[in-house]
């Protein structure tokens, strides 16, 4: 249980509600898991904001997997420039839970995930949320996996820094 009283199962859905209510993934993510680092929804949102869509809409790596990076910043962040062995724990965090995501779901790129071709046009307007949005698009499937990655890290670590 979290400082707050949210369980496991909490959390993840506190996830998809956000994205069902049309923020990002990054943000859907990262909101979710936020206030155990002491942050307001306001600030994580702001925050996380730029990463949805493959950051900024490129198509690069999926905003849910960024958001899970942003979290591991959270718990391992290097504030210190030579504290490299922070910064490698740090790193080491990003890729593990991003190799998870990808034995999952085959691959951390936006554009892979959503079977778009490499020449696609990027678009900058967001698509509309409709029922058939939620039916072409993995996305909803992919924050809600960030988000188990995520507490699974959180329910298995010992060393965790979040406020439980």
């Amino acid at each position: 249980m979290t400082n707050n009283g949210e369980g496991a199962c909490d959390r993840i859905a506190k996830a998809r509600e956000l994205f069902l209510k049309g923020y990002n993934c990054s943000q859907s993510v990262f909101c979710a898991f936020s206030d155990m680092y002491g942050m307001s929804d306001d600030m994580a949102l702001r925050v996380s904001a730029s990463f949805g869509g493959g950051i900024g809409r490129m198509r690069g790596t999926c905003g849910a997997v960024c958001g899970m990076a942003m979290l591991a910043g959270m718990e391992k962040g290097q504030t210190l420039p030579e504290d490299k062995m922070q910064k490698q724990a740090n790193y080491k965090l990003v890729q593990e839970l991003a190799g998870k995501f990808k034995e999952m779901n085959g691959s951390i790129i936006c554009s892979e995930l959503l079977g778009l071709r490499k020449d696609s046009k990027i678009v900058c307007t967001p698509d509309e949320r409709t029922a058939k949005y939620y039916k072409k698009r993995p996305c909803l499937r992919m924050v809600e996996t960030a988000a188990a990655i995520w507490q699974n890290y959180l329910d298995t670590s010992d060393d965790v820094v979040a406020k439980q």
